[in-house]
């Protein structure tokens, strides 16, 4: 890891995402070995990012929409 490692975490933070969504996007961006570890530590997060990944702009029954965007 780096320094711009760490500040780009110190960033995400600042902006207020959400601890799965960073998990979500850790998730996009992992290389197979660290997906397999991610996907271990998270089934359940993971589970729900494969759903929204087949489906239809990332939106699973259930999800409310309002003005087009989900909420």
């Amino acid at each position: 890891m780096s320094l711009d490692d760490y500040t780009v975490s110190r960033d995400l933070v600042a902006d207020d995402t959400p601890f799965y969504g960073l998990v979500m996007a850790a998730m996009w961006r992992a290389d197979p070995e660290n997906l397999v570890k991610l996907i271990n530590a998270w089934p359940e997060v993971y589970a729900e990012f494969d759903a929204r990944f087949h489906a239809t702009r990332g939106r699973l029954p259930g999800d409310s929409v309002e003005n087009g965007e989900l909420r």
